[in-house]
């Protein structure tokens, strides 16, 4: 835990003066039967019902000498005496009580953690929302997160290590990983970055995620955060690790790589045919949501012949009366999605469905009729907007719709050969990225084949019987595949 400056305060009572100041801090005294005590905690921070019924009945009515005879009394789990004002006022932060004696010295006291613990109910996924498979989300409690990994795997190989993040706001963060798989280079790499991390405040795990990414300058998420619990689970048992802050209701893991943003969680309860074909859809459409647009643009700007004469035709009448060119109108219509995106996502939620709807069919009605657009290229933006939200994971939803306007420009400047040189740039900034410093496009580079069987497409169960080689895990394999391919049903054997 992050320390006060020793300056700041030398004893305990200009410690309790500095509190003092805030008008929901409280220090008053009370009187038991053998002495006079003082009483001191934020108001806010504590549970009044257990000060009552645990604290102040039992010293009432009970019979002590000095502070450390008042401990058996206390029905409170966390009791402890201080000596330091320093712990003291991180403790009064975090919803302790002191108790301290007019009769012994004012230079110790005692410690009684009653902390008044607000928490969401747990609800289902609204960002990962799937059909078939567990309802339950993480909340911004960082007890209750790790109670809903912990009873899905339910062993001691299951370790925590928890840290204190942020000057002022102490924010508790959490790494989780199984001792008896994950890999001990990952491990240490990710509690270094955690703990080396030099910040104020830490409102949600996006901070972190920004902190220890491999290249921050990248537009490209390099860990993945998760709403799901059944998702961490099934990450932690493949060898990866776990970021728990609270306040927050996402999780990180990592590393991850590329491919894995495009897999959602809920393949895994789908037949693997149904799970590859939805994967392989993904997939192609996050491509036609970047390249669709572009293509349009260097076509008509530069390739007019590779258009088939009959299609030809009908983009001339679309663009007669059009007196912009390609790229303005392309990006006119671009931009005007995105405004219809950030406006459908900071209104109240019945407003935004509205504007989204009404607001897209209306503009672009208008702007085809007012001749500013053709609806040949209505219909590639709306359907590349589309294909870009069929992405699981929100993050990477984003990084599409930033990668699509300098493959515009590219078409506008060099036409198809732009949009290869561009490409080619991309790929290489993609061969670059390392997640907590494995490879980012793993199993395509370095290939292995191995790995295929849960990237591209997902591969039936019993195929999956070893975890990706790129984790380099301490326990490979996770079945004998050879037991399980000899394993008969009863009427089988008979």
């Amino acid at each position: 835990m992050p320390q006060i400056e020793k300056s700041e305060f030398s004893t305990f009572s200009q410690a309790i003066e500095k509190h003092k100041q805030s008008s929901d801090f409280t220090h008053h005294h009370f009187y038991t039967q053998s002495q006079k005590l003082w009483l001191s905690y934020y108001q806010p921070l504590i549970n009044h019902i257990k000060l009552e019924r645990q604290v102040i009945e039992p010293l009432r009515n009970g019979s002590f000498i000095n502070l450390e005879g008042m401990i058996p009394l206390l029905h409170v789990e966390n009791v402890k005496i201080v000596h330091s004002p320093m712990e003291m006022t991180e403790l009064l932060m975090i919803g302790a009580v002191v108790i301290q004696s007019i009769e012994e010295s004012q230079e110790t006291c005692l410690i009684a953690m009653l902390p008044q613990e607000e928490v969401r109910d747990i609800t289902i996924p609204e960002v990962e929302f799937s059909v078939i498979g567990p309802k339950e989300a993480f909340v911004e409690a960082i007890d209750v997160n790790i109670n809903l990994v912990r009873k899905r795997l339910p062993t001691p190989n299951l370790i925590t290590k928890e840290y204190t993040i942020g000057t002022l706001s102490k924010t508790k963060v959490i790494i989780m990983y199984l001792d008896s798989i994950a890999n001990n280079e990952n491990i240490n790499t990710m509690i270094e970055r955690i703990s080396t991390i030099e910040i104020e405040t830490i409102s949600d795990s996006s901070y972190i995620n920004q902190l220890i990414e491999d290249f921050s300058n990248s537009p490209f998420p390099q860990f993945i955060d998760t709403e799901r619990p059944d998702r961490v689970a099934a990450e932690l048992a493949e060898g990866k690790i776990a970021v728990f802050v609270n306040g927050s209701p996402q999780v990180i893991t990592a590393p991850t790589t590329f491919i894995e943003f495009f897999s959602s969680f809920e393949d895994y309860f789908l037949s693997w045919h149904i799970a590859s074909a939805f994967r392989l859809i993904r997939i192609f459409a996050v491509w036609f949501s970047i390249f669709a647009t572009p293509l349009y643009v260097a076509t008509l700007t530069y390739h007019v012949e590779i258009i088939p004469q009959d299609l030809l035709a009908t983009l001339i009448l679309s663009r007669n009366q059009i007196p912009f060119p390609p790229i303005l109108e392309a990006l006119f219509l671009e931009i005007t999605i995105e405004l219809l995106r950030e406006a459908g996502a900071r209104l109240p939620t019945k407003v935004g469905q509205t504007i989204g709807i009404v607001g897209g069919i209306v503009i672009g009605t208008a702007a085809v009729e007012a001749g500013l657009t053709s609806n040949v290229l209505l219909i590639f933006v709306a359907l590349a907007a589309l294909a870009s939200f069929t992405t699981p994971v929100y993050r990477i939803g984003n990084t599409i719709r930033l990668v699509r306007f300098p493959f515009i420009f590219a078409a506008q400047l060099w036409g198809l050969i732009g949009l290869v040189i561009l490409f080619m740039f991309l790929l290489v900034h993609l061969l670059s990225i390392k997640s907590l410093n494995r490879p980012y496009l793993a199993p395509l580079y370095p290939l292995n084949l191995r790995d295929f069987k849960d990237a591209f497409i997902r591969m039936p169960f019993n195929f999956q019987s070893s975890r990706p080689d790129q984790l380099s895990t301490k326990r490979p394999e996770k079945f004998n595949k050879r037991k399980a391919k000899q394993k008969k049903d009863i009427d089988e054997g008979m």
